[in-house]
């Protein structure tokens, strides 16, 4: 079973159906057993950083899904829920992130489009079982105004171009998290959400 987690934010709805459509068992909950009786966790999100965390933590699922991922039980964040993962966020100074990966969370700037929304390509920087089958330069779905900058350039599993490069997904041990959103991506997305599957198998 996958647990989608159910924190007031995000687009459950088209995460749970692509689910659904490759035939995964999928359950979206807030239930801390539920989620502690999963094989795998997705964290799918759209919105503001600050706000997820607070809403984390008064369900009292922050820390809990951070034990949950230090475990070793398969992650999958999907746009916020990769931002969170990270220690902080411009876009919410002084407000912690869930910190299982260091870095920070800064806005784009300069003089391209902000959000950056619509169809890119990514750049495949390391092989991962979750992007089996996914060719380099792909196109993913993306709406963001935010992008992860992890310390350590060895978690980087794609890259995107965009007034320069940026991090569109990171890969480290049992943790995938991509800025993308592989439910709205058709195909490709549909790929990669099928590989996650067999991983949580």
């Amino acid at each position: 079973m996958i647990a989608v987690i159910d924190y007031g934010m995000g687009n459950l709805r088209s995460v749970t159906n692509a689910l659904e459509k490759l035939g995964a068992d999928v359950v979206v909950t807030r239930d801390k057993k539920v989620i502690k009786a999963s094989r795998a966790i997705i964290l799918p999100g759209v919105g503001a950083f600050g706000k997820c965390i607070e809403n984390l933590k008064n369900l009292e699922l922050l820390g809990f899904i951070k034990g949950e991922i230090e475990e070793g039980k398969q992650y999958l964040g999907i746009c916020l829920g990769m931002q969170v993962l990270f220690e902080s966020s411009e876009e919410a100074p002084g407000i912690a992130g869930m910190a299982v990966l260091k870095g920070t969370v800064p806005r784009f700037t300069g003089t391209i489009k902000i959000p950056h929304m619509g169809w890119n390509s990514i750049k495949i920087e390391k092989e991962t079982e979750i992007l089996k089958g996914i060719e380099n330069n792909e196109y993913f779905y993306f709406v963001h105004s935010y992008y992860c900058l992890p310390e350590d350039k060895g978690i980087v599993a794609t890259t995107t171009p965009y007034g320069g490069e940026f991090v569109s997904s990171v890969q480290k041990d049992n943790i995938f998290a991509c800025q993308f959103h592989p439910e709205k991506s058709q195909k490709e997305g549909l790929k990669l959400l099928q590989n996650f599957i067999n991983l949580a198998s």
